[in-house]
């Protein structure tokens, strides 16, 4: 019961690592805000047990009403994951400037909201806070750029928060998970043949042999929500099956 008295924010928290990390944290004794869009997998972590909140978080206006019903309902927030992103094709020739404004404002903006309106209850609290990254934060791959700057700067907005509010008790860390077994790049618009072509492939581009689970991915996250990791700010932790030590292909 690492959690148990703490508040939790979790953001995409209707797939995938989001919600893994919402139903870890909810079963060692966290009271979960669980944040997304699906409102069908906002009614079944309902019904488990976990506070829901639905919210675009591109939006200004939605993120700040997300979050004063948080701190309404539940009293502040320790802990605040950024698991909400998403992932689209292009290279430098052929992402339009819309498509990268809306890279940049889901995978980077809406964190950087969120930490903002966080932040006071956090402070207050000595909370923490993690966010989702990628190995494309750490190494460049080529037909995703918009994707692998909005997480680079993920990366960079990690070590800039955490240098900054270390002095007054809280630490920001990031995890950057290689290619996991979700429903995002499904979302980007690849069908199920293609996906599952996709994750074979990943067999030979991740040097363990195999791409990850989102369980995985949420265990790395409560480990540097918790206590155990209270000298641990501003990494950028790689969780890839060793796929940031390889070249693209």
């Amino acid at each position: 019961m690492r959690f148990e008295n703490k508040i939790a924010i979790v953001t995409g928290a209707t797939s995938g690592i989001g919600r893994a990390t919402a139903e870890r944290m909810a079963g060692e004794g966290a009271q979960v805000a669980a944040v997304g869009r699906n409102r069908e997998v906002l009614e079944e972590l309902a019904s488990a047990g976990l506070g829901t909140y639905r919210a675009d978080l591109a939006s200004d206006d939605e993120a700040r009403q997300a979050v004063e019903r948080i701190h309404r309902d539940l009293g502040g927030v320790d802990i605040l994951v950024n698991a909400a992103g998403i992932i689209a094709s292009g290279a430098i020739d052929d992402t339009t400037p819309d498509d990268y404004d809306t890279m940049m404002n889901i995978n980077v903006r809406s964190i950087f909201r969120l930490m903002q309106l966080c932040l006071p209850s956090i402070v207050e609290r000595k909370g923490n806070i993690v966010n989702v990254s990628s190995v494309t934060g750490l190494r460049a791959f080529p037909g995703i750029l918009a994707y692998c700057v909005s997480k680079a700067a993920v990366d960079q907005l990690t070590r800039c928060a955490a240098l900054e509010l270390a002095a007054r008790g809280v630490r920001v860390n990031a995890v950057n998970p290689g290619v996991v077994r979700t429903n995002l790049h499904k979302r980007s618009g690849m069908d199920d043949d293609a996906y599952e072509a996709f994750a074979e492939h990943g067999r030979t581009t991740h040097p363990i042999g195999r791409i990850g689970r989102p369980e995985e991915v949420a265990d790395l996250i409560l480990h540097l929500a918790s206590d155990a990791a209270g000298w641990i700010t501003g990494v950028t932790y790689a969780i890839d099956g060793g796929r940031a030590e390889t070249c693209a292909r």
